[in-house]
C-alpha cells in the first residue's frame, strides 16, 4: 500500500461532487480513512465504510472550527491518529464581464475558493504540527497561472491560492507541513453547470462573454475525468517532498513551460485568440 508518510487519515473539502468525490473515493479504495465535508453534504450509499461524512459550510468560521475540531477527535479515537492529509476542493465558477459582476459577487466567489482554504488551515495547522509530517494539498487551476477572461474573479481566486500556498509551504516546512498545489484544466464535473452567471443582456459585454464561457464549457465538457486529477492528487500525498505545483496532464505541463518562455503581451494575444477570437 506505499510508505503512506502522512499516515492513513485524510480530510477533503468539496467531497459531494466532481474532484472532492473523486479524491474522496479513491483514498478510500486505497486503504485510507476519509472525512469527507461539503456545504451540501454526500450521500452515505455513495461511499465505503471507511468514510466518514458530514456537512461543512466553509465560509462560515464557527462551523469550520468545531467541524475540525470534531473530525480530529473522530480520527484519534478511531485510528489513533490525527488527519494527516487534507485536499481542498471546495469551490465555484463565476462567469461573466468584470464590470458586470459585483463586489458582492465576487466577495463570495473568494469566501469559498480561497477563505475556505484559510479558515479550514487556521483549525488544522495547530493539530497537525502536534502529530508531525502532514500534508496540503489545494486544487489549483491552469486559471490561476493564466488569467481567463470573462471569468477573472475566479481566475483571482486561484492566483491567491498560488500564492497562499507558496508562503505556507515556506513556512511549514520547519513544522514537517508539506505542501502543493495541483492544477486542474479542462475536467468534466458538475462544475460547469454550477456556474454563477453574471451577463446581464443588456451589457456591453454580453455577446463576447457568452463566446467566451460556451468555449469553456465545451472544453469542460471535453475535458479530463475527475478521477485523472485525483490520481494525481493521490500521487502528490505519497511524495515526501511534493513539487510546488503541479499541472494535471502533460499538455498543460507543457503549456506552464510555454508560458515562463513568451513574453506577457504575446501569452495574452494567445488566450484572447482562445476565448475571444
Amino acid at each position: 500500500m506505499g510508505s503512506r508518510p502522512y499516515g492513513t487519515n485524510v480530510l477533503v473539502t468539496g467531497a459531494s461532487s466532481g474532484i472532492g468525490l473523486a479524491c474522496l473515493l479513491l483514498f478510500a479504495q486505497k486503504g485510507y480513512h476519509v472525512w469527507g465535508v461539503s456545504r451540501s453534504g454526500t450521500s452515505k450509499e455513495m461511499v465505503p465504510d471507511t468514510v466518514h461524512l458530514s456537512s461543512m459550510d466553509v465560509t462560515d468560521d464557527t462551523v469550520v472550527a468545531s467541524g475540525i475540531e470534531r473530525i480530529w477527535s473522530e480520527a484519534v479515537e478511531l485510528t489513533g491518529d490525527g488527519i494527516g492529509t487534507v485536499v481542498h476542493c471546495a469551490g465555484f465558477g463565476i462567469g461573466g464581464a468584470c464590470e458586470d459582476t459585483t463586489a458582492t459577487e465576487a466577495l463570495a466567489q473568494f469566501d469559498t475558493n480561497y477563505f475556505g482554504i484559510v479558515r479550514v488551515n487556521n483549525a488544522l495547522l495547530p493539530l497537525m504540527r502536534s502529530r508531525g509530517p502532514s500534508m496540503v494539498i489545494a486544487l489549483g487551476s491552469i486559471a490561476g497561472r493564466i488569467s481567463i477572461p470573462f471569468q477573472a474573479h475566479y481566475s483571482a481566486s486561484k492566483f491567491a491560492v498560488e500564492a497562499f500556498m507558496e508562503a505556507l509551504r515556506i513556512e511549514g516546512k520547519p513544522f514537517g507541513i508539506r505542501c502543493c498545489v495541483v492544477e486542474a484544466g479542462d475536467t468534466k464535473t458538475p462544475f460547469t453547470g454550477r456556474r454563477h452567471m453574471t451577463i446581464p443582456s443588456d451589457s456591453p459585454y454580453a455577446h463576447q462573454a457568452r463566446r467566451a464561457i460556451g468555449k469553456m464549457e465545451k472544453d469542460e465538457q471535453n475535458g479530463y475525468a475527475p478521477s485523472k486529477v485525483a490520481s494525481v492528487v493521490f500521487n502528490t500525498a505519497q511524495r515526501k517532498h511534493p513539487p510546488v505545483r503541479k499541472p494535471v496532464g502533460a499538455g498543460y505541463a507543457l503549456l506552464m513551460f510555454l508560458k515562463r518562455l513568451l513574453p506577457d503581451r504575446l501569452a495574452i494575444w494567445v488566450v484572447t485568440k482562445m476565448y475571444v477570437g
